[in-house]
């Protein structure tokens, strides 16, 4: 799929999408208390739901991606990056400057993601899940400990 056309569409109950957020976030608790605060996106391909996006107001210029998921049998088919696109698109329509979001040192394939997409990495939270989770979290034979904030700076007319 190159052209990926997602409706995407702000949802009130995220319920129905738990299984999807869980993908990206292991913590229930953790997702439950981003989603009061935070606003709850699906997008649909046919009127399938092939992933979610959560967005944050933080401040006057920044926002924060706090999840973003694709349903396992919509991935490595663009969907995640059209996903960001519309993250992206919704953080600029609500005036941020920069849009930040939080991967764990572990999380090679997202690291990568992200940047390819503009974003740079500008801090390390350390022990941030050795310390907010209940449960070691291990990816790519990795223990994730330290969560990677990257950020893209939202310019008009730029990449991000």
């Amino acid at each position: 799929m190159k052209n990926i056309n997602l409706e995407i569409k702000a949802e009130e109950d995220a319920v129905p999408f738990m299984d999807l957020l869980l993908l990206a976030d292991p913590s229930p608790a953790m997702i439950m208390d981003y989603l009061a605060d935070g606003t709850l996106f699906s997008a649909r391909w046919d009127g399938v739901v092939v992933g979610v996006f959560v967005l944050m107001h933080i401040d006057d210029v920044k926002w924060e991606l706090k999840n973003i998921a694709v349903a396992p049998e919509w991935q490595k088919k663009g969907v995640g990056k059209a996903l960001l696109q519309a993250a992206i698109e919704e953080a600029r329509r609500e005036g941020a400057k920069l849009l930040d979001v939080g991967t764990g040192n572990s999380s090679i394939d997202q690291l990568a993601f992200y940047q390819k997409m503009g974003f740079r990495m500008r801090r390390i939270a350390k022990n941030y899940y050795t310390l907010n989770y209940p449960e070691p979290i291990y990816e790519n034979g990795i223990q994730c400990r330290d969560m990677v904030v990257l950020t893209l700076e939202l310019t008009e007319g730029g990449d991000g």
